[in-house]
């Protein structure tokens, strides 16, 4: 599929309406608190959208998405893209500053808020200089607030679709950057259609049957696309689950209750199942599901294989990125190299290349560059992290990558995470995931630190699993461990227990913060 495929007037909420042709009252979402046919979302679509027209929000204008996944927030994403104006999905996890900072940096015209977060704009009110109203879900906010369900009601059940083009912006998502301010990363309407296909139909064989849940939340494109517009596309249900993640009954308890098919989880969530007493135990049930899928991360090959052989069930791995606006390195079902990426996307072409833009061998760790119809073009007001990003129709992902004889990817960390010991790159991936093949290591995170001598040499920071100790013994039998499973100058100089590791909102570890 090319965006050619589309009409040149296309309005991505096509994704939910024709489902209204055959399957008007098939459930489209499920959540604890509501159950969605399509038919009623589509109406309830319709009266947001001219809701917020009698706001007088227009074509091309920014309306804020700050709530946890629920019904509301799904409902908002393709009221706000039908009246052609950009959905902006906002991480819930961050303070009110950094709200305020992406508010104003797209001008946002209109919040649309849930109840709980609404101590997210304590003390930045005043200075929400563009957004004119602000839209309650549940109710309880400031005077002046507007109340999701009063404006809805309010709102006339009939509405045409804006006559945006294919390639008019509909999505504005915030990178979780791991330094500086956050960048924007505008989509079109033509890349959710593209992606959906591409990767979800074409690559993971998504179907009508299916029904997904994702622990990655909407705010997240992982979560958007794979949790809301690709079950849409085909017709299928979501699962929509607002409790954190992080804890793993909540994660399991959904699985069990909604019984999806397709489950969406980071590397680390999976390790965290497969450590549960409850799960293990058999407690829960996740019969329903046929397959898993992850990305945001590489997953262990150990992590892998030990799923496999506690559920019977593969995990597509893959490589994507806000900027692509999902996957487009992947296995397949049927097609899987543990521990590898997989192989690239049809629609998108990658190379490796070295630090002068020259193709690498094969086997050689190089800078991983992808090109496809559905990348964005910049940063929004951020030309000069645009220029050093987008190379022409090249994207610099920022990821290290080998290609092996048979095609498969493998990464081997990011850019400014790779470490230079003894004058040899070392891929802190490769230790980590040698760490974590250990019995006694749930996750860990890898980092370079100076020793006396103001050399780099690699540093763990380890989560041991539950009732293993941390003590000398275990912190040398770790070290004995990775003195047998690879080269020495790889092996981990430092080993730290920790209770956690820092992590961004999408569920990817944040070595930055471990470095000392």
């Amino acid at each position: 599929m090319k965006a050619s495929d589309l009409p040149l007037v296309y309005n991505s909420v096509a994704i939910l309406e024709h489902n209204l042709e055959q399957r008007a009252d098939k459930v489209a979402l499920l959540t604890p608190e509501r159950e969605l046919t399509f038919r009623q979302v589509s109406e309830e679509v319709n009266r947001l959208g001219n809701a917020l027209k009698s706001l007088d929000v227009r074509m091309g204008e920014y309306v804020g998405i700050l709530a946890p996944d629920c019904a509301e927030w799904a409902v908002s994403y393709f009221a706000i893209m039908k009246i052609g104006a950009i959905a902006v999905g906002m991480n819930t996890l961050l303070k009110p500053l950094e709200h305020l900072y992406a508010l104003r940096d797209c001008r946002a015209r209109v919040l649309i808020i849930h109840q709980s977060l609404l101590a997210s704009l304590q003390g930045i009110r005043d200075q929400l200089d563009f957004v004119a109203n602000i839209i309650v879900v549940g109710g309880g906010g400031e005077a002046g607030d507007l109340e999701y369900r009063s404006v809805v009601a309010a709102g006339g059940v009939q509405l045409l679709s804006a006559p945006t083009q294919r390639e008019d912006y509909c999505a504005l998502n915030y990178s979780s950057g791991s330094t500086g301010e956050p960048k924007g990363i505008l989509h079109a309407h033509k890349d959710l259609a593209l992606t959906a296909q591409l990767w979800a139909v074409d690559v993971l064989g998504l179907r009508e049957s299916d029904r997904t849940l994702a622990t990655a939340k909407l705010f997240f494109t992982f979560g958007t696309g794979g949790n809301l517009v690709f079950p849409w596309y085909v017709g299928a249900s979501c699962v929509l689950m607002a409790a954190p993640p992080r804890v793993v009954g909540n994660v399991l308890e959904h699985v069990q209750r909604f019984q999806p098919t397709i489950l969406y989880h980071a590397p680390t969530g999976y390790a965290a199942v497969l450590a549960n007493e409850d799960f293990v135990a058999g407690k829960y049930d996740i019969s329903s599901v046929r397959l898993c899928v992850s990305a945001g991360e590489s997953l262990p090959a150990s992590v892998w294989q030990a799923w496999k052989d506690r559920t019977g069930l593969d995990i597509i791995d893959g490589i994507g990125a806000t900027e692509v606006w999902h996957i487009f390195i992947s296995n397949r079902p049927g097609d899987i190299r543990p521990g590898s990426s997989g192989k690239p996307v049809a629609g998108y072409d990658v190379r490796i290349v070295d630090e002068e833009g020259a193709a690498v061998a094969q086997g050689e760790v190089g800078n991983l560059l992808v090109r496809g119809e559905s990348t964005a073009l910049g940063y929004l007001h951020q030309s000069e992290k645009s220029r050093k990003t987008f190379l022409g129709e090249w994207l610099f992902t920022g990821d290290k990558y080998q290609v092996d004889a048979d095609g498969y990817y493998w990464h081997a960390g990011r850019s400014d995470d790779m470490l230079k010991v003894g004058g040899i790159w070392v891929s802190p991936v490769e230790v980590e995931s040698t760490l974590v093949s250990h019995a006694a290591v749930l996750e860990c995170a890898v980092v370079g630190q100076q020793d006396a001598s103001n050399l780099v040499k690699p540093k763990a920071f380890v989560v041991l699993k539950e009732g293993v100790a941390a003590s000398d013994q275990t912190r040398d039998d770790l070290v004995a461990y990775c003195r047998e499973k690879m080269a020495d100058y790889k092996r981990p100089r430092w080993i730290e227990f920790v209770d956690q590791l820092p992590k961004t909102a999408t569920g990817k570890v944040q070595r930055f913060r471990l470095r000392g």
